[in-house]
């Protein structure tokens, strides 16, 4: 029965024009490849995860897909503020905007202590750690993802974090 399921949700995949690799968020898919496999979400608020382990490192990362719909999630400048507002003091940070066909994403990238919890709940200080947050715009609101971690396995995945959070937008 299982292997029936198996085979009945990649047929129906398939058909979509959809791998089963793919992380399909709102209107946009997502190309999950290496580095990157899809995990199963610890959370409602999540809309997908992927990680990523880097040579060398023993722990995986996670980048997380968040999608409030319409008129939800804040804009960008209050994200990327809350974003920075999780680390211990003020993080050397850089922003960018990245062109991927018509989209416009938007990029912050901050090193420092991380201060990691849930939101409301007691947070553990983590020294020397970067994370890549980004913000994609879809069709009626923006997905926001964020990858936290090691600062030197945060700086390994970051070309393949650009190819993930672009991925729906090429051709």
């Amino acid at each position: 029965m299982k292997r029936l399921l198996t085979t009945a949700c990649l047929f129906v995949l398939a058909s979509a024009g959809l791998r089963a690799e793919d992380l399909k968020v709102a209107d946009l898919t997502f190309n999950v490849s290496e580095p990157w496999k899809s995990v199963p979400t610890s959370s409602p608020m999540r809309a997908g995860t992927v990680e990523a382990t880097v040579e060398g490192s023993t722990t995986a990362v996670q980048a997380v897909f968040y999608y409030f719909g319409p008129g939800q999630g804040g804009d960008v400048d209050a994200n990327i503020t809350r974003w920075l507002g999780q680390f211990q003091g003020a993080p050397k940070s850089s922003r960018e905007t990245l062109k991927a066909g018509e989209a416009e994403i938007e990029i912050v990238d901050a090193t420092g202590t991380f201060l990691d919890g849930p939101p409301m709940g007691a947070k553990t200080p983590k020294a020397d750690y970067s994370l890549l947050g980004a913000i994609v715009p879809a069709a009626e609101a923006n997905i926001f993802i964020k990858l936290t971690g090691p600062k030197e396995d945060i700086a390994k995945l970051k070309d393949a974090f650009r190819a993930l959070i672009s991925s729906p937008f090429k051709s």
